[in-house]
């Protein structure tokens, strides 16, 4: 069973979506791949008080490393890549191509780029912190200027 909540941020309005109490989504709004509103069940907004609390304190700037139970639905490609994700430290960037080596397949970095953009759990899965080969800002679910701005906030350049 699925329940939801919408939470304010300085990025917009974020739905944060549980199963069976585990969070399995967090989508931004207009955010590419946004699955429709009645697939995140009943709201019930006391479901995530530890989520709330912990990305208030990111966006606060006082937290580097969320530590929340997460439920990652995908292939077991997709979920790989999102764990690498993961590991990616706050205010640092890696490459489609080094998270496609890291994953021990270095001609993936195609895939690496598809499974980063179906992430169901953005910003607490730092897909945001993937950039292109040159160092350049690609496709992100959520918009360019978000991931800009994200970037930049983890860099100590835009504290909210």
């Amino acid at each position: 069973m699925k329940n939801h909540t919408v939470s304010d941020s300085p990025y917009g309005p974020l739905t944060l979506v549980a199963e069976e109490g585990v969070l399995c989504g967090l989508y931004m709004q207009d955010q590419r791949h946004r699955p429709p509103e009645e697939n995140f069940g009943a709201r019930d907004d006391d479901l995530f008080t530890e989520a709330g609390e912990q990305l208030a304190a990111y966006f606060a700037g006082e937290l580097t490393e969320f530590t929340l139970e997460l439920r990652l639905d995908g292939t077991p490609f997709q979920r790989s890549v999102w764990e690498q994700l993961c590991l990616i430290p706050y205010g640092q960037t890696r490459s489609y191509g080094e998270l496609a080596d890291a994953l021990g397949s270095p001609q993936a970095s195609r895939a690496v780029g598809l499974a980063n953009g179906r992430n169901p759990i953005g910003i607490i899965v730092p897909c945001h912190r993937v950039i292109g080969a040159d160092g350049g800002l690609t496709g992100y679910g959520g918009g360019l200027p978000r991931k800009r701005r994200l970037l930049d906030f983890e860099r100590g350049a835009g504290l909210f």
